[in-house]
């Protein structure tokens, strides 16, 4: 079976690690206990401990043992020995064993030197200290959580009220419209249409005032104050216009533009410090206010099940510990102990429960239609089950890549595709498309590799990219998808070189490409239920997010996308390169010119490259103006910085002169620093003078340190791989494109590789604030009345 310290390790809340019990602190006192109740005699003869740091200290208590011999007494210190590692303790509930298999207990003699009773002493500190520790922990969360059930319960009340009232008004509107349509109608030719006229637009103020009434009644019941409502606006009635505001996150174009007009439109014209701001409430900001709140009972939810998975797993390690302590001790000391611990507030406070029952029975009232199984759906998202079948698809594809790509090399030599004769019209027509799969499947491969990386080390990177667990691409579904996209290109590189070396038409022939780039476009956005959909359409969301750049709130998702773009920059220029090929229609005149000297092309070329750098640092724009954080500016900086360098690089490329290879050099020099800088110090948190470890930082995932130092060359490597820009080699087309993919190739491992660290700091940093949840903010903002 499972050992319990593992299966504690891997069922534990990865955020809230440091507040669990330290189960494997308590193991090893409980086993010094076990050392010291085995004495041994000791006769003259010198044992062979072998070389340690304790040498000294045996050969001091093998002096005291000499001369307690030499004056007649019997030793009665027990020798140490490490006779601990693979025993059997017997016990049903520790069929784990008692010992890890990679953490040995290094004793010495000094261990003898306290009795059992001392060893005891010293455990249940400990373990005092550890109950103490859980406690404060579960009463700090279970308090946060409370307030915030408190809070989104008067949320819920006051949309509930709101709601009420515009169905009221919604129902006098109508009935209103729809007496005073025949009224009109009747007295159509009468005399008295001034009177009327008059009568009606009295009537036309009184609705909105009797709603502002209604509101402001709904939102008194519920402590909602107004602001200064002595110098405020008043209706008719003398009672203050409304000042309560919706506050509904700027996360789409339309209400980005919105915030930013209505911020600048009350500092220039409302004053809103002389006069509060009134704001009338609408049909649309109510659902959305209704989607916050539902957002933030689901996130409240998940906080009080990890709550009550805490509190369960602890309960459990505390039992075990102490039945491991009475096995060794032979005595019963567990049942009293653990009568206290279950009194301890952590598990005998039914807050938590009681708390979760009233959440899903609101939920199901007010969100699912009263429909338990819907609301359980939102409450507790099931996880989809591992598959064999992935894996063993994975394994399919591989093989057949690796027979076709060896079958492709194999009649590319034997048709002579790669001569001067035909290099060139092939290399034109094959090269863009396949080597844009190529970098795109390798990049795939990568985040496959990044997400087992985060799995093995426990990096919870479906809350860090707020993914939903029953639809998050696992780290099988991206080898899958790698694997599946590079078997149908090499495939199709496969039949397109048959065709080419048969007496089958070129320009029939060269359709090919062409023909496989629709078909993934087309997958792309096929809205059937098929080939991970919802990761297909999350995926076209964030590319939304990205070009729409700032009009969209920037979430981690989107600005480590972007990120992955600006490493992709050969990859775009290749679908450009594609794109022009098929509709200017060189597939069927081979005339390769056109995409290459058009001045349009040309121009085109320099809005790809700056593209990605733009995008990124458009989203630094937008984080500096949400939380007014000058690191974003700084981060702007550095992407300004690598759009002057491809600028000047791509400059270069077609006027290769002095005085451009003298621009690239200081560009890219600036701008190769300026990212190492923030590789190393601001996204991986490393470099600190005042670490534990040295020039690394405190808290590390990874055990071998010597990783982080080697990683920390590689980086450094792969960012000066631009220096080949400059060094002009005189080669062939073949050749300069094969280094220029292997140069691209660099670069998206180099991206892999950057994205296993930067998450591991995201997540590092979560687990030094404790935050497993979400904190969603809520749309109605209470304030204080100033009169």
């Amino acid at each position: 079976m499972v050992k319990f310290s593992k299966e504690l390790e891997a069922q534990l809340i990865p955020e809230w690690k440091d507040a669990f019990v330290n189960y494997r602190q308590l193991k090893k006192h409980v086993k010094r206990i076990k050392l010291a109740r085995k004495p041994m005699r000791v006769s003259d003869t010198n044992y062979d401990f072998g070389r340690s740091i304790f040498d000294p200290v045996r050969g001091v208590v093998n002096r005291i043992y000499s001369k307690l011999n030499n004056g007649g007494q019997k030793p009665e210190i027990a020798q140490a020995k490490n006779e601990v590692s693979g025993r059997e303790d017997g016990d049903e509930d520790e069929e784990e064993g008692d010992e890890d298999e990679e953490e040995q207990v290094y004793e010495n003699e000094l261990v003898h030197l306290f009795s059992e009773e001392d060893e005891i002493k010293v455990f249940f500190q400990r373990l005092d200290d550890e109950v103490n520790k859980v406690n404060e922990f579960y009463k700090t969360k279970e308090k946060d959580f409370l307030e915030r059930g408190d809070t989104l319960n008067k949320q819920l009340q006051i949309l509930l009220d709101l709601k009420r009232v515009l169905a009221d008004r919604r129902r006098k509107n109508l009935a209103a419209n729809m007496g005073s349509g025949f009224f009109s109608r009747s007295n159509s030719s009468s005399g008295r249409n001034s009177d009327y006229s008059e009568s009606q637009s009295e009537y036309c103020d009184s609705p909105i005032e009797s709603q502002r009434e209604d509101v402001i009644a709904a939102l008194e019941k519920n402590g909602i104050n107004f602001v200064n409502s002595a110098t405020r606006g008043k209706t008719k009635k003398g009672k203050p216009k409304m000042a309560m505001r919706i506050d509904i996150p700027a996360t789409a174009p339309t209400q980005t533009i919105s915030a930013v007009t209505s911020m600048l439109w009350e500092d220039l014209v409302n004053h809103p410090k002389k006069e509060g701001g009134g704001e009338f409430i609408n049909r649309k900001r109510i659902q959305c206010a209704e989607k916050i709140i539902r957002g933030a009972f689901v996130e409240l939810y998940r906080g009080l099940g990890l709550l009550k998975t805490y509190s369960s797993l602890n309960m459990m390690a505390f039992t075990k510990i102490l039945k491991k302590l009475d096995k060794v001790s032979n005595r019963q000391a567990s049942s009293s102990y653990l009568k206290e611990v279950k009194r301890s507030h952590f598990i005998s406070s039914d807050k938590v429960v009681r708390l979760m029952d009233e959440v899903e029975s609101l939920f199901t009232q007010h969100f699912a239609n009263k429909d338990r199984k819907k609301a359980m759906k939102f409450l507790r998202p099931q996880q989809l089950k591992n598959s064999h079948m992935v894996t063993f698809l994975v394994g399919l594809f591989t093989g057949c890549f690796v027979t076709l790509f060896s079958v492709y090399g194999i009649l590319a030599h034997l048709s002579g595709m790669f001569t001067s004769r035909s290099e060139a019209a092939y290399m034109e027509t094959v090269y863009p498309i396949f080597s844009m799969f190529a970098l795109l499947s390798l990049h795939l491969f990568m985040y496959g590799c990044n997400l087992l990386m985060w799995k093995s080390t426990r990096i919870n990177y479906n809350f860090i990219f707020e993914f939903q667990p029953n639809t998050a691409l696992k780290y099988r579904d991206a080898f899958l998808i790698c694997t599946s996209l590079m078997t149908a290109v090499v495939a199709a590189m496969v039949i397109h070189l048959i065709l080419l070396s048969s007496d089958f038409s070129p320009h029939r022939v060269d359709m090919i490409p062409g023909i496989l780039l629709l078909f993934f476009i087309g997958l792309l956005i096929c809205p059937l239920n098929i080939f991970y959909r919802p990761t297909r359409y999350c995926f076209i969301r964030v590319i939304r997010n990205i070009v729409c750049s700032p009009f969209y709130k920037v979430l981690m998702v989107d600005f480590f996308m972007a990120d992955q773009l600006t490493s992709q920059i050969p990859l775009l220029r290749h679908l450009e390169s594609a794109s022009c090929y098929f509709l200017a229609g060189s597939f069927k005149t081979h005339n390769y010119e056109t995409c290459k000297s058009a001045k349009l092309y040309r121009e085109l070329a320099y809005v790809i490259s700056f593209a990605p750098y733009y995008w990124r640092a458009m989203q630094c724009a937008r984080r500096w103006f949400d939380e007014c954080n000058t690191d974003h500016l700084a981060n702007l900086g550095k992407y300004v910085s690598a759009m002057v360098a491809a600028g000047a690089r791509l400059t270069y490329a077609r006027q290769p002169t002095q005085l451009w290879m003298v621009i690239v050099l200081l560009t890219s020099l600036v701008a190769t620093v300026y990212q190492l800088y923030w590789d190393f110090v601001k996204d991986w948190g490393l470099f600190k003078p005042k670490s534990k470890n040295p020039w690394l930082r405190d808290d590390l995932i990874l055990k071998n340190k010597s990783i982080y130092y080697v990683s920390i060359a590689l980086n450094f490597v792969l960012r000066v791989a631009w220096v080949e820009t400059v060094m002009r080699f005189n080669i062939g087309m073949f050749e300069s494109r094969l280094l220029e993919f292997f140069l691209a190739s660099l670069e998206v491992i180099r991206r892999g590789h950057w994205n296993f660290y930067r998450l591991e700091n995201e997540h590092l940093n979560n687990v030094g604030k404790f935050r497993a949840v979400k904190t969603v903010p809520l749309p109605f903002r209470e304030t204080d009345s100033d009169g």
